[in-house]
């Protein structure tokens, strides 16, 4: 599956809208139902196909990673290639859509477990310099944010006990049945008594007020990989807020900004230094630095170089982030312009004048020729 087309999957455009995409699922959903297709694999694939693809899709941010980069986006992250979705999350989906959990027939229904709080996504920018894309870098920040209660250590409870709800039995979750012209449905909602946690709790800490969270600072160590884009998003699971009552921690997103380089300008993965010769330099040629990433380096001029003449450094750019060429860098591209000065001293004219009528100072027809094959080519 982590090579197929999500928007293929769901048979919607790329440009579809969130209720086109979920209106899609639904269709699949019911259509490649295992109740309604007993026995049949391949609906049982293509019930999970779609249940994988809307499940990025949904979610904007995925869904921002996947356009970007691909189903290679998630490779590597513990989701999806077909090993991040068991049947409960692929039922509980199917259930969002129908405002149950389960949906037909007894799936998902005897092996849920007790419903987890997650805790806030802690989202912010952290500028990163063209060195530190280049090269990958760890940062470290202190985070304000939820943490575990001190005094009940995420519990909730003042004294360290719960019991079992006595309205749901300790799952989390009631169950009803109705008739409809698929035939018998069964629906599972959260418990209304222990709002799906399965169990109550009755001294509940006067600290956090049986949440089990509050808030605190934390140091967090942050490993940027080489190659980072602005506007990217860096997720970091479980480092956001704690969840309540000993939840799941939600996740730190980072959205990258890149600071502006003095001298070199990024181009996709290649970076450009526009160099500026003197006209002798031009003529005669010579050796000369340039700046690089990992600083200077001498680069040869060729004598006769003419004005927007590009020099490539190979591999002195920017590394791919990721896929089939991760780790890859681009180019240095450096432009030459040619200084003309704007105002000569007497002795400086006379130099120029004494040469001007020159051979090899007057432009050849194919020279010429060449020059006009050039102009055109910026047109077409």
């Amino acid at each position: 599956m982590a090579k197929k087309d999500y928007y293929e999957v769901l048979g919607v455009e790329k440009t579809a809208s969130a209720d086109e995409i979920k209106r899609a699922y639904k269709k699949m959903a019911i259509q490649y139902h295992p109740d309604r297709n007993p026995g049949d694999k391949e609906a049982e694939t293509k019930f999970k196909e779609a249940a994988e693809a809307y499940d990025v899709l949904r979610d904007p941010d995925k869904r921002q990673r996947y356009d970007q980069f691909g189903p290679d986006a998630f490779n590597g992250s513990g989701s999806y290639g077909g090993q991040g979705m068991d049947m409960n999350d692929i039922f509980s989906m199917f259930g969002d859509i129908f405002g149950g959990f389960g949906g037909f027939g007894g799936f998902g229904g005897e092996s849920r477990r007790n419903l987890k709080y997650k805790g806030q996504d802690q989202r912010f920018k952290v500028e990163l310099t063209l060195k530190e894309i280049v090269n990958g870098t760890t940062k470290k920040f202190k985070l304000k944010k939820h943490v575990q209660c001190s005094h009940c250590h995420g519990s909730g409870s003042s004294d360290g006990k719960e019991t079992t709800c006595p309205t749901c039995n300790g799952t989390g979750y009631v169950i009803r049945q109705q008739q409809s012209f698929f035939g018998t449905m069964r629906s599972q909602s959260p418990c209304p008594s222990c709002h799906g946690e399965g169990k109550i709790i009755k001294n509940k800490c006067q600290h956090c007020m049986g949440e089990g969270i509050e808030m605190g600072e934390e140091i967090v160590e942050v490993n940027f990989p080489a190659g980072m884009v602005e506007g990217m998003v860096l997720n970091v699971p479980g480092k956001g807020g704690a969840g309540r009552r000993n939840g799941e921690n939600g996740d730190l997103q980072i959205i990258i900004k890149e600071v502006k380089d003095n001298e070199l300008i990024r181009d996709g993965n290649d970076l450009i230094y526009n160099l500026m010769i003197s006209v002798p330099q031009a003529i005669l040629g010579g050796q000369i630095q340039v700046p690089t990433v990992e600083g200077k380096t001498t680069i040869t001029i060729q004598p006769g170089t003419q004005p927007d003449t590009l020099l490539r450094l190979k591999g002195k750019g920017i590394p791919e982030v990721q896929g089939y060429n991760k780790g890859t860098r681009g180019d240095e591209i450096i432009k030459v312009s040619i200084y003309i000065p704007e105002s000569l001293n007497r002795e400086e004219k006379e130099m120029i004048q004494s040469i001007q009528n020159s051979d090899n100072f007057i432009p050849t027809d194919s020279i010429k020729e060449k020059l006009k094959r050039k102009f055109r080519s910026y047109f077409n």
